[in-house]
């Protein structure tokens, strides 16, 4: 049984952190920024962990991670 690749795509988007856990950046971060509120692009900035629905697939796609 070969190895199974890395989705490569996935890779540049996701890290994990040192526990194992998935981690991830916020969306609604490229442009428009004068539309939104100093508090929104503040938060925006911070990274956040990947929800519980989604952790599955992405885990799959990152088997040498």
């Amino acid at each position: 049984m070969p190895k199974m690749k890395t989705h490569s795509g996935t890779a540049k988007r996701f890290k994990r952190t040192g526990s194992g856990k998935v981690k991830r950046s916020h969306a609604y971060t490229s442009h428009l920024f004068a539309n939104k509120s100093q508090k929104q692009k503040r938060k925006l900035r911070k990274g956040t962990l990947v929800s519980s629905g989604d952790y599955k697939r992405i885990k799959q796609m990152l088997p040498q991670k």
